[in-house]
């Protein structure tokens, strides 16, 4: 098992959280849109709690492992 390189996590992690935000972003601007496309504000809302898991998930590498 290879062990993750820290320094890349911490860049894919900084790309993933700039990803959430900018798709927050447009989510509620979209919101806020009279005559809004429903389908559309439901698929970026689907990748948005993607982002978020993964954005756990490289955080949860980040930690290191410790035994007990």
């Amino acid at each position: 098992m290879q062990v993750p390189d820290p320094i890349e996590l911490t860049r894919l992690l900084a790309e993933l959280k700039t990803e959430h935000r900018e798709l927050d972003t447009a989510i509620a601007h979209l919101a806020d849109t009279i005559g809004r496309d429903e389908i559309q504000l439901t698929r970026m809302k689907k990748r948005k709690l993607q982002l978020k898991d993964a954005i756990a998930r490289v955080e949860s590498r980040l930690i290191p492992d410790l035994d007990a």
